[in-house]
């Protein structure tokens, strides 16, 4: 590992090293410094820390249990494997914890319509959910195919009030839901509050999607403590954005016998078009607001990405893990398709626990690990969202059936 020290923040620039930053049209830089200012003032005061707690606690679900899969742990005969439940939480997944601190931010902006891109479809229920609960306006934009494959969740948000708008553009998935989405921030900027779902985008967005999501590996870190009596060898998480691998993750950065494996979405295969590994098969660029790992061709043009998961294919990876690559202090790797659903079917069949399919391709990461630990080894993966919404794409992939035909 490199000696260099992971910074706790990005500067005041919105820099993890050569990596994030503000890209963004002369028109979002009021409103993000704006944004900036107020979320640093929220941090200081204490009547929006108690009132994001209490939420947390009474409406979202707060704490969430670490639970030890002692059957899949038995079955690959390796470490033992603890699983950080945040497909317990209220909408089935992690990205709650981020849309109740954004509306708390929109409410104190004084902007009471919100809009938001989602991929597999958990950021904007839990999106439209916030919303319903404070009574804002809210618009979700989602890609024609994602809707597709993502339908129970698109049910879901238009059930709890949110204007649902089809993306046909491009790959018709989440990238080009993230370009309306900012379209429609650019001409609607006074009044309305973006509430971005993942670790990615300009400063200060990638910084405070992890800071919301930080309680992750805060509660991991005292529960797997009180169990264990000491910290774990590996944390694990799927990553697409990065938001549920870097709640996880930061909490445990200083601990150096902690290492952390991220896992990305190999798809068919590390070939152009047929993935969204962007470790293994990117470069740096810029898209959407921040210097980052991506996947684009020679001429700097955005390649296609697939995953059978629908939040795991976008074609840029968070910038604080880029950072955290390049210094050493994470390590990241990619699970395909096949070893997604693999691993989906076999946590289903030993826990009792049905896996969202982002979240399968980390159990899928830790499918590999915990057999060369030794038994005496301790993972934690994140569970970071439940497969409801998946239920018809897997047991056809698995099965051969349409199970709604």
């Amino acid at each position: 590992m490199s000696d260099i020290t992971p910074h706790p923040l990005p500067d005041a620039l919105g820099h993890f090293g050569t990596y994030g930053g503000m890209f963004v049209p002369e028109t979002l830089m009021a409103a993000l410094k704006e944004l900036t200012l107020e979320y640093e003032r929220a941090k200081q005061d204490p009547a929006f820390t108690s009132e994001l707690d209490a939420l947390l606690r009474e409406y979202v679900g707060r704490p969430t249990p670490l639970t030890f899969a002692q059957r899949w742990s038995e079955k690959l005969g390796g470490a033992r494997i603890y699983l950080k439940r945040e497909d317990l939480l209220h909408t089935g997944a992690h990205k709650i914890n981020n849309a109740m601190g954004q509306i708390l931010l929109a409410k104190r902006l004084g902007k009471d319509r919100i809009i938001a891109e989602t991929g597999a479809g958990q950021h904007g229920v839990a999106t439209a959910t916030v919303c319903a609960r404070f009574g804002f306006k809210c618009v979700i934009y989602m890609g024609e195919v994602d809707m597709e494959r993502q339908a129970l969740n698109v049910a879901r948000m238009r059930f709890l009030g949110a204007d649902v708008r089809a993306v046909t553009a491009g790959q018709r998935t989440l990238k080009e839901a993230v370009n309306e989405a900012m379209r429609d921030w650019v001409t609607n900027v006074s009044t309305t509050h973006y509430i971005l779902g993942s670790a990615l985008g300009s400063h200060p967005y990638p910084m405070m999607v992890r800071d919301f999501h930080r309680v992750i590996g805060e509660e991991a870190r005292s529960q797997i403590l009180e169990r264990e009596g000491r910290l774990p060898d590996y944390l694990v998480a799927c990553v697409g954005g990065g938001s549920n691998a870097i709640g996880l993750f930061h909490p445990f950065l200083e601990d150096k016998s902690v290492k952390m494996l991220g896992v990305e979405a190999g798809g068919r295969g590390i070939r152009r078009g047929e993935h969204a590994a962007r470790f293994e098969g990117g470069k740096l660029g810029v898209l959407q607001g921040t210097k980052t790992w991506l996947l684009a061709n020679d001429d700097g043009q955005i390649e296609l990405t697939h995953s059978v998961s629908a939040g795991l294919d976008y074609a840029a990876v968070g910038p604080e893990h880029a950072y955290l690559k390049d210094i050493g202090r994470t390590e990241y790797t990619y699970a395909t398709d096949a070893e997604a659903l693999d691993a989906f079917q076999e946590v289903s069949l030993t826990e009792g626990i049905i896996p969202a399919l982002e979240t399968a391709h980390g159990l899928a990461g830790v499918r590999k690990l915990a057999p060369e630990l030794g038994q005496e080894g301790i993972i934690i993966c994140n569970f970071s969202g439940r497969g409801d919404k998946d239920v018809a794409q897997a047991a056809k992939a698995i099965f051969g059936e349409d199970v709604f035909g």
